[in-house]
């Protein structure tokens, strides 16, 4: 058997190559990066459109992520019943529909039809998520699960950064004065076209269902002290438990972040345009979040991914502090270089909550997956925030958020027989 150092990231301890699929599952992480990050342009663009404040954009992220909230736990069921290939082509159907839907919204030009149809592309993305986070940390030798999805997780920084470049562009560019929803069509027309291209592609591809046991999720630079009992119920797995709250924190303080990144650099540097705005958050905080995915990945091979994320969330408390002071351009330079550090907490936080866990991985994978439901709930809290005390106010949200993920990978992370 190959040893550690020369086993291919994705290639089993057996020899069998897992190439294609790993590609394949990896263009996902892109499909809803791209889906996420123009998602954060709606919120300034509402705002304008509709004359809404602050909070009442907020809900556009409420109904995003509620979608993940509700739809988590049954595509976590289907993913065990039917496996990951039917339960992933599922996804990307329930994902077009929903992005296709925002071409009636616009006619309409009423905001709760475009809330729908984002609660529909998101229960769509929920199971795409479900699916493709575990699937790509058993493509591969078990010590390298932590650099396998953070690897694929850096398409999805890509798309990050796509989304907010390509929406800005049509939404902000295209806007008119006479109607300012028409500029919505394209982008999300777009999206649902390049779902459906992916679904045609996973329908004719042969991917391995491969069996999950305990060792398939050990992170790299697993503890001795991390011991994973498969007698005890999930809730009684308290690393498990740990990382579902690190990752409602850890979605919270990002969904807040990229919601309310553009008033922030607008209100701050007011000689600033939307569109400018919106390439800064492109260019510069999703550029280094596609980044950070990148190194984050290579570091894995030398330091434990539980201490990594500690380091990198004690980083962005000190920048979410810069950001709060409201010192100009160097508060708008802390608040996207937030996103270098951001970048491998939500697939590091995956890989140590579902280490382990044998037959139990696709269940637990549906509840880190619905963790993603803090994000429906920050940017209502820091859009009252904003309102009532000032933009910069509402960063101590994802400032404590950062804090508890800290005391997460320090602590959070071991487990007990």
């Amino acid at each position: 058997m190959a040893s550690e150092k020369h086993t291919s990231l994705v290639r089993s301890e057996e020899g069998v190559s897992y190439l294609y699929p790993f590609v394949l599952v990896t263009s996902l992480f892109f499909l809803w990066g791209f889906s996420h990050g123009t998602l954060d342009v709606l919120n300034k663009h509402f705002q304008e459109a509709l004359h809404i404040n602050k909070a009442q954009s907020g809900w556009i992220q409420f109904a995003f992520y509620g979608g993940y909230a509700i739809m988590a736990i049954p595509a976590g069921l289907i993913m065990k019943r039917f496996g990951f290939k039917k339960g992933i082509v599922m996804g990307l159907f329930i994902a077009a529909t929903g992005a296709f839907l925002f071409y009636p919204a616009t006619i309409s030009k009423a905001y709760p039809y475009f809330l729908i149809a984002l609660f529909i592309l998101a229960c769509g993305l929920t199971c795409l998520e479900t699916a493709a986070n575990p699937y790509s940390t058993i493509l591969g030798p078990k010590h390298s699960a932590a650099r396998r999805i953070n690897l694929s997780q850096s398409a999805n920084g890509l798309g990050w950064i796509m989304g907010p470049l390509v929406g800005g562009a049509l939404i902000f560019g295209l806007s008119s004065g006479k109607d300012q929803f028409s500029a919505l069509k394209l982008p999300y027309i777009i999206v649902g076209t390049l779902i459906l291209i992916v679904a045609f592609l996973f329908i004719k591809a042969k991917l391995p269902e491969i069996k999950e046991d305990g060792s398939h999720h050990s992170a790299e630079g697993a503890s001795q002290d991390h011991v994973v009992n498969p007698d005890k119920p999930l809730y009684m797995q308290w690393f498990f438990v740990g990382a579902v709250v690190a990752q409602f924190l850890y979605v919270a303080a990002q969904t807040g972040i990229n919601s309310f990144f553009i008033n922030y650099v607008t209100e701050s540097i007011p000689n600033l345009t939307n569109q400018e705005a919106s390439r800064i958050l492109a260019f510069g905080g999703m550029g280094l979040f596609f980044i950070g995915r990148i190194s984050g990945s290579y570091l894995m091979q030398w330091f434990k991914p539980n201490k990594m994320l500690a380091i990198y969330a004690l980083f962005n408390v000190v920048l979410m502090l810069l950001v709060i002071l409201e010192l100009g351009w160097t508060s708008v330079a802390a608040l996207f270089i937030t996103y270098l550090f951001m970048s491998i907490m939500f697939p590091t936080i995956f890989a140590l909550g579902i280490r382990g866990l044998g037959e139990k991985t696709k269940l637990a994978s549906s509840f880190l997956v619905m963790a993603v439901a803090g994000g429906a709930i920050c940017p209502l809290f820091m859009g009252w925030i904003a309102d009532h005390h000032g933009m910069a106010v509402g960063f101590w949200v994802p400032l404590v958020c950062f804090s508890v993920i800290a005391l997460y990978g320090l602590f959070g992370y071991k487990n007990s027989k």
